[in-house]
């Protein structure tokens, strides 16, 4: 399947994650100072509410998971009420900054749940704000009004479009993860279909072809005939066995029971449909390793359709099947006697043959690999399928 497209998320430092917080209990701070230090009546009867609003606020983010859905309408409003009371009772020298809290009080008040909390928290928290400003610039000035409420605005703009902004990402993710899904069902289907037509396709051909022949021997010679019936009875259990790999989407039978080199020995080894198959041998070269079993998968498969085009289309009398190890990855190279052909004018395959050296070839790039081809007419062909070492494949191969 194609590699999932990572989501990046950036971490943001604690300065910019708690900055809201800080616009809010900054000037909370800074007025309870100042109301310390001037130490008359009035102060001392607002000093506690500004604690106490202080201490509620710092209670929201702490416990905000705690409040739930109906409990952080409760605290917004009580914090409102004494932003409210407190901005009216303040002295007017001292009113003008703390109207300021109105900003991050905006914030809080789009984080509610439900629209209609929203608005009526933002409609309020405004009319507290316009009535704050009106006491302080002793009547309607633009030039006290329109900062504050300036600010207000543009936080619930901005915010809005945060919000819309994050409805496209999140719908522009959900359409990109269902094109991944129908890219994995689409590659998987191709995986199949390689699959079937390296083992399946391959095999049957040969079983038919051995039916053939039996059929043409049934009266002349008999016992040959029924030599080939039982190569077929016996393949068509190896043939079963690899259908219930395929269909569970498992190693095949022979890799993951003898491992690679003993599973193409094997596949080299196996009988033949007619007298006129070229002779197969197999040999290694190279210390053996142990492959992770994806990679030792597509060796074997694509050797499977190597071997099988060998055999049917190359007219050859001897083919040469060798394993390789080298530098932490492994090659396998089928050569043949055969008729070769002419890379430059002649399709190596047939439109009768469906997937083929293309399929090795889009296989082996999917997990890193190359697949060379070599021939001219007369003096055969040789394929080399080449694996490198796993940590060797580029950054973003699937």
């Amino acid at each position: 399947m194609p590699p999932t497209i990572p989501v990046v998320r950036h971490r943001l430092s604690p300065t910019v994650r708690h900055l809201p917080h800080l616009v809010f209990l900054l000037p909370v701070a800074g007025t309870l100072v100042r109301l310390v230090e001037l130490d008359n009546e009035v102060c001392w009867r607002v000093a506690p509410v500004i604690a106490a609003l202080g201490l509620l606020y710092i209670a929201g983010p702490a416990r905000w998971d705690r409040f739930g859905v109906a409990g952080r309408p409760v605290w917004l409003g009580t914090l409102m009420l004494l932003w409210a009371w407190v901005s009216w009772q303040l002295p007017v020298s001292l009113a003008f900054a703390y109207t300021w809290l109105a900003v991050p009080l905006a914030v809080l008040a789009l984080r509610m749940p439900g629209r209609r909390v929203a608005a009526t928290a933002l409609g309020a928290i405004t009319a507290g704000l316009l009535a704050s400003l009106v006491r302080i610039g002793g009547g309607v000035d633009l030039d006290v009004l329109a900062p504050p409420l300036a600010a207000v605005g543009a936080t619930v703009v901005l915010y809005r479009s945060q919000q819309r902004l994050n409805s496209q990402l999140a719908a522009t993710r959900g359409e990109l993860a269902k094109r991944q899904r129908d890219a994995g069902r689409l590659a998987e289907r191709t995986r199949i279909a390689r699959d079937l037509h390296d083992t399946l396709a391959q095999e049957l051909a040969g079983s038919r072809m051995l039916l053939q022949a039996a059929e043409r021997d049934w009266e002349r010679n008999p016992d040959a005939a029924l030599r080939q019936v039982r190569a077929v009875s016996q393949a068509l259990g190896a043939h079963l066995e690899e259908t219930r790999s395929i269909i569970s989407d498992l190693t095949p039978p022979a890799l993951e029971r003898d491992g690679l080199e003993t599973a193409l020995r094997d596949l080299c080894t196996r009988p033949q449909p007619s007298t006129t198959a070229p002779h197969v041998a197999f040999h290694t070269e190279g210390r053996p390793l142990l492959l992770p079993t994806e990679r030792a998968v597509t060796l074997l498969r694509v050797a499977q359709g190597l071997l099988a085009n060998a055999r049917e289309h190359a007219q050859a009398t001897h083919v040469h099947v060798t394993l390789t190890y080298e530098d932490g990855g492994a090659a396998i190279e089928v050569r043949d006697d055969g008729r070769g052909f002419d890379q430059q004018t002649t399709h190596p395959i047939g439109p009768d043959r469906g997937f083929g050296l293309a399929a090795a070839r889009e296989r082996l790039k999917a997990i890193g690999g190359t697949l060379t081809l070599d021939s001219a007419p007369g003096c055969g062909t040789r394929v080399r399928a080449m694996l490198p070492a796993a940590d060797r494949v580029l950054a973003g191969t699937p």
